[in-house]
């Protein structure tokens, strides 16, 4: 069974990672392979320089977008076996002056290796919506392929 206390320093990890635009430190916290899966893409990489690539690439247009700050709340956690939960996690994505600019829902599967948490399979639930509202309201194309 995995504890809240497990998934929530995960989770801040993952976030001061996002926050700092760190992409080789966000790579750490995936197994491999990583699968992300959305409406309008869904790809698998095999190792963890691919996923840090593959992460760096959003960067830019978060960037643009005046994400400064990344936060989260737990919304779902679901014990599928002994080693793997899944987590509905609710991201809050923040400027520099602290204003939420907009957030979005992702389901998770985090499997237990060497004793931590890694995830595996990352689910965008609203994203793409969201940050096409955002980017509309702030004027900015969103990027394409």
């Amino acid at each position: 069974m995995t504890t809240r206390d497990e998934i929530e320093s995960f989770l801040d990890d993952y976030q001061a990672a996002l926050s700092a635009f760190d992409a080789e430190r966000s790579a750490a916290l995936w197994g491999t392979p990583g699968t992300i899966l959305s409406d309008a893409f869904v790809g698998s990489l095999s190792t963890n320089a691919e996923m840090a690539q593959g992460l760096a690439q959003s960067y830019p247009f978060y960037q643009r977008l005046g994400l400064a700050r990344v936060g989260h709340t737990v919304l779902e956690q679901v014990d599928l076996t002994p080693l793997i939960v899944r987590v509905r996690v609710r991201w809050h994505f923040y400027d520099e002056d602290g204003n939420l600019l907009t957030d979005g829902d992702y389901e998770y599967l985090l499997r237990r290796d060497d004793g931590r948490l890694h995830a595996y399979v990352a689910v965008a639930i609203d994203e793409r919506e969201k940050l096409t509202q955002l980017a509309a309201a702030k004027g900015i194309d969103l990027p394409t392929g």
